[in-house]
């Protein structure tokens, strides 16, 4: 305790402090950040969800957004005001039951004061009444909402909650989700999980949706439109939905081609990874003009580029091994954003290396061979890329590069009992690139930091002895192109425009 010496005039406003409980002082807003350094105001400081319940209401033809968020939380310090990441107009706002005061601060900031300060360790229900045009919002110059023909889309990274509904923005703080959707009946809604139940009345049809396992706010996704619905279970037991929009013209025969292949695929990744650990799976493919695919949990988005070339079981393998590793088990800051894009970019490499079109290793000897010392692919550190280069193809391929030098320095066996063992040992919560170092060492009995800093955090091209592969020695000046690396490699903008 330290003493302090007050000076005469402010005797008395000290001796009013003193009236007032320890406690009471102790309150104060909740960061507008979760402490990201690549990110500084994504997520919030003070509570941690565990529950959004999103009754929602869309109007294709007009592109407007009514809904009702229910969260369920705790405070995780004395609150005076907490900060929901959120853009749309807000009408009311209740925290347990009475209602708050709210404003609009920064570029995606909602400002809730409740009635009565929080106390930490509470339990908390934050209702959000809410309406809106997403397609006229914007944060930082962009959106993530996008319009189709006949309906819309929420599907992006790292961002994309904003545009439809007030959340705690950051993969740190996950939670189960219920998504209710009313649309125009002859129009349908998807969402993650589970379909629990539809019900029409008055023109319109509701769609229940459940995800029950913990999942990250950029991980949820809404897509309205005009869908064929397909459904069916693996030969594992894996329930798998997907869905087409009806006017894909020419990509729709290589999107079902390629989609339809989810069950056998998440069959043939539980051998790699583990059980699947989610009660669904599937993906959907809209009429959008982008061009990237994104692992939305249990349900993943595809843009109707990836097929434009034919069917594209890559990509769907791609985005399937994210729902270990990503989804099921998530990053604690974007800066771990190799342990998600390294071993998604390694599962196409296995994958190649079941059609026979390339090993690990030839692909690793081409994708060391192709980029010589002064090539920037060796700039960007898959460990700690920074937010500009958090999905450069480096964090893909030299990111693949790794694990697969991680494979030869601890051998088979152990390096499959780390793929395997890795989501089961942090599921469905978040890890960090040191996590996987720490699990790796244990799991293989050696130590592994000059590897990881050598082919993870150096920004430059290390020496082909350090992969403890002499074939990588051979292939330093030349290797021959793997049949499927053309599919791979467009795969690199995966998460791109």
């Amino acid at each position: 305790m330290h003493r302090r010496i007050f000076a005469p005039g402010a005797l008395a406003a000290a001796t009013l402090l003193l009236a007032i409980p320890a406690s009471a002082a102790s309150y104060a807003p909740g960061a507008p950040g979760i402490g990201d350094p690549y990110y500084p105001y994504y997520g919030n400081g003070g509570y941690d969800v565990s529950h959004y319940d999103l009754r929602l209401k869309y109007q294709p033809a007009t592109d407007e957004l009514e809904g009702t968020a229910t969260i369920e939380a705790r405070t995780t310090q004395d609150l005076s005001s907490f900060d929901l990441d959120f853009l749309l107009d807000v009408s009311e706002v209740r925290v347990n039951g009475a209602k708050a005061a709210f404003a609009a601060s920064g570029q995606h900031e909602l400002v809730v004061t409740p009635k009565t300060p929080l106390a930490a360790g509470t339990p908390v229900t934050v209702v959000v009444r809410y309406s809106g045009v997403p397609s006229t919002k914007s944060a930082y110059g962009f959106s993530t909402w996008h319009r189709t023909p006949d309906g819309a889309v929420a599907a992006d990274e790292p961002e994309a909650a904003w545009w439809w509904f007030p959340s705690n923005d950051h993969p740190l703080d996950k939670a189960t989700y219920d998504v209710s959707v009313a649309v125009p009946d002859g129009t349908q809604a998807l969402s993650n999980g589970t379909l629990q139940s539809t019900s029409s009345k008055l023109g319109w049809t509701r769609y229940n949706w459940r995800e029950n396992k913990p999942q990250a706010t950029y991980l949820a996704t809404l897509a309205v439109g005009k869908f064929d619905i397909t459904t069916g279970t693996s030969e594992g037991g894996v329930p798998v939905v997907n869905a087409y929009s009806k006017d894909l013209g020419d990509n729709d025969g290589a999107a079902r081609a390629s989609v339809e292949r989810t069950g056998e695929l998440v069959d043939w990744l539980s051998g790699y990874f583990g059980t699947y650990p989610f009660s669904s799976a599937g993906g959907y493919v809209p009429n959008t003009t982008t061009g990237y695919a994104l692992e939305t949990q249990t349900r993943i988005y595809y843009s109707p580029r990836q097929f434009a070339n034919g069917s594209n079981t890559s990509v769907v393998v791609h985005e399937l091994a994210h729902q270990w590793y990503g989804d099921d088990v998530s990053l604690k800051g974007w800066k771990d954003i190799w342990i998600n894009e390294g071993f998604a970019r390694y599962a196409q490499w296995l994958w190649s290396e079941h059609e026979g079109e390339g090993t690990t290793q030839e692909l690793a000897d081409y994708v060391y061979a192709s980029h010589p010392a002064d090539d920037a692919f060796w700039t960007v550190k898959p460990g700690d890329p920074g937010p500009d280069d958090q999905f450069d193809a480096a964090v893909y391929d030299r990111g693949a590069l790794a694990v697969q030098t991680l494979r030869n320095e601890v051998g088979d066996d152990a390096f499959f009992a780390i793929l395997k063992g890795w989501p089961k040992e942090h599921a469905y919560g978040n890890a960090s690139v040191a996590d996987f170092r720490t699990y790796a060492e244990q799991v293989s009995g050696k130590s592994l930091s000059a590897l990881f800093e050598t082919w993870l955090f150096q920004p430059s091209k290390p020496a082909a002895s350090s992969a403890g592969a002499a074939s990588l020695a051979r292939s330093a000046k030349a290797a021959a192109q793997p049949k499927s690396w053309k599919t791979i490699e467009a795969t690199n903008d995966v998460h791109g425009g």
